[in-house]
């Protein structure tokens, strides 16, 4: 009895083995930016963009998948791969972009991690933005890959209480069902700026280098140490990822799917469309939700900024080191890539400098997503031609139905910023 059952838990164990950078990814995909962005949409327009969730889920896992084959193929990062076939100063541009708008986005999670804060202490959100800034820096610049990853695998759970507190709202599921399966047809500038956003938080550019460069990291702590001995992918490991992809990216899609739904059952139906802050939205909740439903809310914001904010200064580190050729990489230490980690830490400076400025944390977060979606789409052009190129990807190019999908993917962002321009 006991080696039979032993042999049923193989497979579950197996399977949480193989899950790992995607998950994560996904997991970062939903941080306060996008826990922002889908409580901005659901408050101004209801349960009608539920079935961008959807849509969006099929489009962010190919893009994410495609990332990773790259990562897991080439044995290199993205940046690195993009410079082998793209002019230099269109290579820079895009990690300067990068930084630029991971910067944003990094202030815009601080702020959004200190009101929620704010709301559960009563000290004033600016000292926290400063002991979030000093302690997600610290981690990301004195752990080692293997700490952060299993860390960053654990926050992922946080996010479980948007699902939590939709189900205490208690929704009619025959209208959420409607408007999840029935598209509503944009009407207006700011229904089309809602859709850029959702896409640039949901298909986030920081998430297309964290997820090839872990790869990377993966493996380099199974010893491969030189790129030569990380060139190309099993069809078995290739497999592992696409289960982890695909599990990350559902998981991100559902948190979103219920943040939106809780903020339409609670703030759009009581009239409260407009949001200034992490905090209000919490407290909003409080008379409508009940106040264990407001305090998840602010909660999830806390939890998963702690697992955003590494995977955003990370990835700009790595586009950084890429193009100018620095060492990189979270098992390096300062003194082995200190370029690296010295982006890690502008990114971080950055942000915390931001909340100073006094700038709106909700519209910030809102308008970071409207950023990423914009530089999102030119950035897919260039991972899929670099991903179909047999030569840079060593004869395992992407395959044409995960090529197709990630062209439908930057069709449909192309298609939200023209109608974002000029409807």
């Amino acid at each position: 009895m006991p080696p039979q059952s032993d042999s049923t838990s193989r497979p579950a164990r197996s399977l949480l083995s193989s899950l790992g950078p995607g998950v994560i990814a996904g997991a970062a995909d939903d941080d306060p930016s996008g826990i922002a962005t889908y409580t901005i949409v659901g408050a101004r327009y209801g349960t009608s963009l539920l079935w961008t969730a959807l849509l969006t889920w099929p489009l962010m896992a190919a893009v994410q998948l495609m990332c990773a084959r790259i990562g897991m193929v080439t044995g290199i990062g993205l940046i690195d791969l993009l410079r082998r076939r793209f002019p230099r100063p269109l290579i820079v541009i895009f990690a300067v972009a990068l930084l630029v708008a991971n910067t944003i986005n990094v202030g815009a999670d601080l702020s959004g991690m200190a009101d929620a804060a704010e709301l559960f202490t009563g000290v004033n959100s600016h000292l926290f933005v400063v002991v979030f800034g000093v302690a997600t820096a610290w981690a990301t610049i004195r752990l080692r890959y293997g700490q952060i990853a299993r860390t960053l695998k654990w926050l992922t759970l946080v996010l479980l209480a948007y699902v939590v507190t939709a189900f205490m709202v208690g929704p009619d599921w025959g209208r959420v069902l409607h408007d999840t399966f029935v598209p509503t047809l944009p009407k207006g500038s700011g229904y089309w700026a809602a859709l850029v956003a959702i896409f640039g938080t949901t298909i986030s550019p920081y998430l297309f280098f964290w997820q090839a460069s872990q790869e990377v990291e993966e493996e380099k702590a199974l010893g491969r140490l030189k790129q030569r001995e990380r060139v190309g992918a099993t069809a078995s490991e290739l497999q592992a990822r696409a289960i982890d992809v695909g599990a990350g990216t559902l998981f991100s899609n559902v948190v979103m799917f219920f943040i939106i739904l809780t903020a339409s059952l609670t703030l759009h139906a009581h009239g409260l469309t407009s949001v200034q802050t992490s905090g209000e939205a919490a407290q909003a909740l409080k008379p409508l939700a009940g106040a264990f439903a407001a305090g998840l809310y602010a909660m999830g914001v806390l939890g998963v900024g702690f697992l955003a904010i590494p995977t955003l200064t990370a990835s700009a580190g790595y586009a950084l080191s890429e193009t100018f050729g620095w060492r990189q990489g979270l098992d390096q230490g300062w003194s082995g890539a200190p370029g690296f980690y010295g982006v890690v830490l502008l990114a971080t400076i950055g942000g915390v400098a931001m909340d100073f400025l006094n700038l709106n944390p909700v519209s910030a977060l809102f308008w970071s997503a409207v950023i990423n979606g914009v530089l999102a789409p030119f950035l897919l052009l260039a991972i899929l031609i670099v991903s179909a190129d047999r030569r840079l990807m060593h004869g395992q190019p992407s395959g044409r139905l995960l090529r197709v999908s990630v062209a439908a993917a930057i069709v449909v962002m192309f298609g939200g910023l023209a109608g974002m321009a000029f409807l």
